[in-house]
Formats: structure tokens, sequence, C-alpha cells
């Protein structure tokens, strides 16, 4: 394998309103547009791997305009449960929303999904569409994902001791 870009979808709504939408469908907002516009495109990418959310899906049409898209639910983001839609203000005096964020966020979300079961989840899909990716014979891939599937991925695969949210990347934004 020559290359492999994961990039993180355009803004949402729920971006800008800084709510946690793991399981929410939505789709890019204006400024998702615009941002996934002006981002680096890759037309040389011929499949692209991405979660079936709308979001992701704008985001590789839009980046990868040359692409056959396949589509992996595993690689959808982390589901938070009863945070789910939810700002932290809004959430201030939820003493269960208060108990994850003090340990650190890592924990299972009431109804949801913790950081271990979801990276494990994430890692696992990556794995599988790079093994698809490579009987294939591709040389060169792309992701369209989210923002913890990239921190589960680059925290599982690049061998460094890096901690997961320190993996972090803007909307639009990735690796390669």
């Amino acid at each position: 394998m020559q290359s492999i870009i994961l990039l993180r979808h355009g803004k949402t709504e729920g971006n800008l309103e800084s709510r946690y939408n793991g399981r929410t469908d939505d789709p890019l907002c204006e400024q998702g547009v615009r941002e996934a516009q002006a981002a680096r495109h890759f037309p040389e990418i011929p499949l692209v791997y991405a979660s079936p959310l709308r979001r992701t899906q704008q985001t590789a049409d839009i980046c990868f305009p040359n692409a056959k898209i396949v589509t992996i639910d595993d690689l959808r983001e982390m589901d938070f449960g009863d945070f789910e839609g939810r700002t932290a203000a809004e959430m201030e005096n939820d003493a269960d929303y208060r108990a994850w964020v003090e340990g650190g966020c890592v924990d299972q979300c009431p109804g949801g999904e913790s950081i271990p079961l979801f990276a494990r989840r994430a890692s696992v899909a990556f794995a599988g569409a790079v093994d698809d990716a490579i009987a294939r014979g591709e040389q060169k891939i792309g992701f369209s994902v989210h923002g913890g599937v990239i921190m589960a991925v680059m925290s599982a695969f690049t061998g460094s001791d890096q901690p997961y949210h320190a993996w972090y990347v803007l909307n639009c934004g990735g690796y390669e």
C-alpha cells in the first residue's frame, strides 16, 4: 500500500453548536460544504471507505471525486448514548455526564459506547478495509470518516505512544 488518506468530514450544524453527535445523521452545513470544497482533493484516489452517515458520504463525494465509495457501518462515529445531540453546557448539571468527564471521557456513556470499545470497533473496520483494498490490488485509498475514527486508527496503527485525544483533527483535516 503506497498511500492511505484519513479525512474527517466537513462541519455540520451539530459541530457548529458543539453537540455530541455520534450516531446523529447530520448532513454537512453550508460551512461544511465550503470547507470540503476548499480542502485538498484527491482525484487520483480510486477507492474510498466511508461511514454510512451523510456527513462522511458528502465529504467523500466532494474530496474524492473519482472514487468508488465503499460504505462500512463500523466506521461510524462513537455512540454517545444519553449524551447524543446535547452540548456540554446543557449537561453541566447531569451527574452521569460530570462523572464521564471527570473520568477523562473514556468510560461508557450511559446507553452508548466507551472509547476502548469504540476504538476497537473502528480499528477492526479500518483493518478490514485495508485488507479489502489490498485484495483489490489498490495502492492508494481514502477514508472519509469521523474525528473519533481517525483518533482510534492513529492510536492503534502508528506505533506511537501518543494518547487517543492527541490525534484530534479539525473538520476536513486528517493524515496521510
